[in-house]
């Protein structure tokens, strides 16, 4: 245990060091170099230069004026572990900072995520701070709001309401439904509907994002109680649960390139229909949360703690695929029951995808890996996913 603690703490000072700021996977056309040449209007140049970026073991960043910045989801994710920390201090536990300071933190944080919400929009809603060139035919320019960063925003800012009691927390939080209700699309399909990724056409049939979008709807239900909210959660989720394979898998998406089946994205699931089910206590879909999350667990995990990324391939290990197992652990009550899998997956993350400097690698491959230090990807999902380890075993 005092490995794993060591560990958080050197990740800790590594972020409060950076201030929270720095580079990601897809920020590639926030070069200021590409943005000076005329490649910048082609798609196919845009798609290269972005996937160059995310491949590439080697950081071109500084040399190409890409600069460190602030990333709403990022920012969420290290609220939302200072509220897990927050409630370990509560306990008499001040191995990770006293109350008063860490309740610090969790104002700052959630003052900075309200200021960047957005507000073009019928509720609010955050995006990316880059370009994002989605194969050849998605353009999301920078901060086009998204289901994915908005849940993961609006969960962050209910735990800071829950911490602080400041309405500006949770009336920004609530109003995020409107965001989901009024300007998302949405695709009917047999049963139900999928939510749109974003306002934007394209993308509209994700599966997680929809289940996200649930999330949301639940969340803001459980403040106030407006019916039309837990139905229409009600309404996606069943969709979704259509969907789920006899083995309780999902594909990524119904789009013939989104057919793939991958760690992280089911943990997305699993928390997003436990929070509805937790929230509303309508069990219609338990059973389909029970085969989701038994495949997750025999499917992405091998018996020494090495996580998978695919169903049925290993490499690349993302950051994301031994992160999410202790978020999915505690959002689902089964960390106790799975705890010696929970431990081994952390020491193996600790042993091989963290640097001396306390920051957590990208991606792990067969040859040559993805070292770069990547503030949202990797340094602000391990920060919150070791904090509910840490709060789950305090």
């Amino acid at each position: 245990m005092s490995k794993i603690i060591h560990s958080f703490l050197n990740l800790k000072a590594y972020c409060e060091a950076e201030q929270y700021k720095g580079w990601d996977p897809y920020d590639g056309l926030n070069s200021k170099i590409f943005n000076a040449l005329p490649l910048k209007k082609w798609n196919v140049a845009r798609l290269v230069w972005i996937q160059g970026f995310k491949r590439s073991p080697i950081n071109f960043r500084k040399l190409l004026f890409v600069p460190k910045q602030y990333n709403s989801k990022g920012l969420a994710l290290f609220l939302s572990g200072y509220c897990n920390l927050y409630h370990i201090a509560e306990k008499g536990d001040t191995t990770f900072g006293d109350k008063a300071a860490i309740k610090q933190s969790i104002i700052t944080l959630a003052d900075l995520l309200v200021k960047r919400s957005d507000k073009k929009y019928s509720g609010a809603c955050w995006g990316y701070n880059f370009d994002w060139q989605a194969r050849l035919i998605f353009l999301f320019p920078k901060e086009t709001p998204t289901i994915v960063a908005t849940s993961f925003c609006v969960d962050a800012l209910l735990k800071a309401y829950e911490v602080t009691n400041d309405d500006r927390y949770l009336n920004c939080a609530k109003s995020a439904a409107n965001f989901v209700t009024n300007d998302l699309n949405r695709t009917t399909i047999e049963k139900g509907f999928l939510f749109s990724y974003s306002p934007l056409k394209g993308n509209d049939t994700v599966i997680n994002a929809s289940l996200l979008g649930a999330k949301i709807l639940s969340q803001v239900y459980a403040y106030t109680k407006e019916d039309h909210l837990k139905e229409l959660a009600k309404t996606t989720i069943e969709a979704c649960c259509e969907l789920q394979k006899e083995d309780g898998s999902w594909v990524y998406g119904l789009m013939p390139v989104q057919s793939w089946i991958d760690s992280f994205h089911t943990g997305y699931n699993l928390d997003a229909i436990q929070t509805y089910q937790d929230i509303t206590g309508d069990e219609s879909f338990s059973k389909h949360l029970e085969l989701g999350l038994d495949y997750y667990l025999h499917t992405f995990f091998m018996p020494g703690g090495t996580p998978k990324y695919y169903h049925n391939v290993i490499y690349p290990i993302d950051i994301h695929c031994p992160g999410q197992l202790f978020v999915t652990l505690a959002k689902t009550k089964t960390f106790s029951k799975n705890e010696e899998l929970a431990q081994k997956v952390m020491q193996w993350t600790i042993e091989h995808m963290q640097d001396d400097k306390g920051y957590f690698y990208y991606q792990l491959k067969k040859g040559i890996s993805s070292k770069i230090s990547y503030m949202r990807w990797s340094n602000a999902f391990m920060f919150n996913a070791m904090s509910n380890y840490l709060k789950e075993v305090s």
